[in-house]
This record gives C-alpha cells, structure tokens and sequence, in this order.
C-alpha cells in the first residue's frame, strides 16, 4: 500500500477551499482512493449494488473495490460530472459495468428515479450503499439555521431512509445494506451538530431496521468512519485548518478512502453473513466502544 498522504496547501502554498459538493479531481494531494495493490477475490461475483455518492471519495473507492470483487455498480451523485465519469472509467477497467445517475435523492421525483433505473438494469439489487452525505461547519449552536437543519437531515438521513423503503422490493435473502455513519455519531463535534446528529440517526436506523430485516434474511450494518481525506473535507473546513486534519487521531493523520472501503466489502460479501446491527470503525484507532 502507498504510503498515506497527508492534507498540505497547494503549490503556491495557499491551501483552497472548495464549494460544496467538492470535486476530488481538484483536490491537492488527491486521496488514495484506487491505485492500492487491492487483492480482490470474487466475493460480490456477478451482484448488482447501488452505491450513492459514489462519485468520489469514500463512494469511489467502495464502487472501484466492488468492481474488482466482481459486482455491476450504479453510482448515485449531485452534480460532479466529471469525478463521476471518473469513477465510472475506473469500474469499467475492471471489466464490470457502471451507471450514472446526477440529482439530489432528497428529491423524491429523483429518487425513484434511481430506484427505476436499478430496476430495468439490474432487476435486483444484491447490495445498497448509503453513502451520500453534507456537513457544514458552523461555531454557535444557536446559529444552526432551521433551512440548514432541515437540509442535513434531508440529504444525510431523509434520503437513506426512504431510498431504503423504496429499494427493498428488489432485494432478496442474502441482499446487505451498508450505511455510512460517522465517528461524530459516538464523540459529536461542536461545528458540526446538525452533521453528527443525522450519523447518530444512521446508527439507530442501522440496529433498528437490522432487526426488522432479519427473518427476511437481509443484513443491515454500517461503517463509521473517522477523518477521512474526502472532497467533503475541503468544502467543508477553512484552508489553514486542513494540514492539522486528522492528526488529532491516535495515528496523527488522516484515512484514505481505500483504507475504508474493505469495510464495505466486508459487510456486503458472505464473510459477514453472521452479521448484522453492527458498527465497523474504520477511524485512525479512535476507541468509541460503540
């Protein structure tokens, strides 16, 4: 494996922040997200998984790890076209096929959307990743704006929830949902109350919906992942704060997204067929006893 970078400023020396949703393709240094000597060994052979906000970071490198254990992906993204197309050059040098679909899954016109397009390609879908995620930095509690609020929620958990409900008619026994939660779910983070919030809902939703899904034999678990080097870091948190990120971890850096994914491939495959209501934690060695 590569040896992991950390976050620094731009050539000139003065880091840019990005505007929200990021674009990795801009990011500097870019993450780690698909050159590690990954060794695949057919465990999602000929399944099918909707992965959301697939086109970057985290969501890339679980869509490229999937490809390469075998599985067709369909990669739900805003609006970076070109990280997505990325993502889907990536899938199909693997041999695997790769869909793309841009709009806000807080949109329910959109979200059925995905829903029909799984449906006619896929007819089932063996694997649902809900990945999709904003966060905003805000200093004051009391300034939260209820339009923030609401907006969090909707894209964070709103949006899991209802794809989930909308999706199921098209899983069957053996099928696996993995949410991405956060370790803000488990130690909170004063700028991001709303953001941490909605990943505490994920947790509740994962052990909750992991029971009601048992007998139909369809497995429910998350992953809560600590700092990772995403696009949503430098949209998120002013310049001079990015080379710190991530060295407050017992390991002093930051994840890589391919130091995520494994998790998710994990949680899909049969290797985890005696789990499920479960919280994988992929966080620099953070202890969270959750």
């Amino acid at each position: 494996m590569p040896t992991p970078r950390t976050p620094q400023a731009s050539d000139d020396g003065k880091p840019r922040r990005q505007a929200q949703p990021g674009r990795q393709e801009r990011m500097q240094p870019p993450p780690q997200g698909e050159e590690r000597a990954y060794q695949a060994a057919g465990k999602l052979r000929e399944r099918c998984a909707v992965i959301t906000g697939g086109d970057s970071g985290i969501g890339r490198a679980v869509a490229v790890a999937y490809a390469k254990e075998g599985a067709d992906v369909l990669v739900t993204y805003l609006e970076e076209h070109e990280d997505a197309r990325e993502t889907r050059r990536l899938v199909e040098e693997t041999g695997r096929r790769c869909l793309l679909i841009a709009g806000d899954l807080g949109d329910e016109a959109h979200l059925r959307q995905v829903v029909e397009l799984a449906r006619q390609e896929f007819g089932r879908v063996h694997v649902l990743v809900n990945n999709a995620a904003e966060q905003h930095v805000v200093e004051s509690f009391e300034h939260i704006a209820r339009e923030q609020l609401e907006r969090t929620f909707r894209t964070n958990f709103f949006a899991m929830f209802r794809l989930t409900q909308e999706i199921l008619p098209l899983m069957r026994e053996g099928a696996a949902i993995v949410n991405t939660a956060s370790v803000t779910a488990y130690h909170g983070n004063p700028q991001l109350i709303d953001y941490s919030a909605t990943k505490g809902a994920i947790v509740a939703f994962t052990r909750s919906l992991s029971t009601a899904l048992a007998e139909r034999g369809i497995r429910v678990n998350a992953v809560a992942p600590g700092p990772i080097w995403t696009p949503l870091i430098p949209s998120t948190f002013p310049p001079d704060s990015l080379e710190s990120f991530g060295k407050n971890t017992p390991m002093k850096r930051p994840g890589q997204p391919d130091e995520v994914a494994p998790c998710f491939v994990f949680l899909a495959s049969d290797d985890a067929s005696y789990m499920s209501g479960q919280v994988m934690h992929p966080n620099g060695g953070q202890i969270v006893n959750g």
